[in-house]
């Protein structure tokens, strides 16, 4: 296996960042807001922990929830995950230099239903999967960012494409979608 270097996954974030997306949909890495700054220092957290780690299976879900990776910046991971941590996993928390954004709007969101039941199950399972979305951003109904829609074909498209950088940066064995 080779290793993951810091500036492959600086590069890799620098890439999520530049991506614009159409009016229903949130890039929550993208510079134009000053909280995807704590979302990008939190995927790159994460990615480290994932160049870390090493896993050989890559668990590819849909796209960000407005629950979840839009607050945090980790897909499948909401705030009480983050934050709180995966003891059994030794993944995420405070103590880990993983942080709370506050947006607007979003103050009272803390938990979201599929990052905990994954996690949990990952945690119970004693696995560790590299986790990504189909769609980096959260797609969302057109002036309602508290809502998720399915992300459009030229949505996973595009997802697909950095998708394949991933792909390209560890060794999986196994892709589950």
């Amino acid at each position: 296996m080779k290793p993951i270097t810091e500036k492959q996954i600086d590069t890799l974030i620098d890439t999520l960042a530049q991506v614009q997306t159409s009016d229903d949909a949130y890039n929550e890495y993208a510079p134009s807001n000053p909280n995807n700054a704590v979302r990008r220092a939190n995927l790159k957290l994460y990615l480290g922990t994932m160049a870390e780690q090493m896993p050989t299976t890559l668990m590819v879900m849909e796209a960000p929830g407005y629950r979840g990776c839009r607050l945090t910046g980790v897909p499948v991971t909401s705030r009480k995950v983050l934050l709180e941590g995966v003891p059994e996993l030794d993944m995420f928390g405070t103590d880990k230099g993983f942080q709370n954004v506050e947006d607007v709007g979003f103050e009272k969101i803390y938990g979201e239903q599929s990052a905990t039941i994954v996690w949990g199950t990952l945690a119970n399972l004693g696995v560790i999967p590299f986790i990504w979305n189909t769609f980096p951003f959260h797609p969302h109904q057109k002036g309602k960012p508290l809502t998720n829609r399915k992300p459009r074909k030229p949505e996973t498209q595009l997802g697909g494409e950095i998708l394949q950088q991933v792909i390209k940066l560890w060794d999986f064995q196994q892709i589950i979608a």
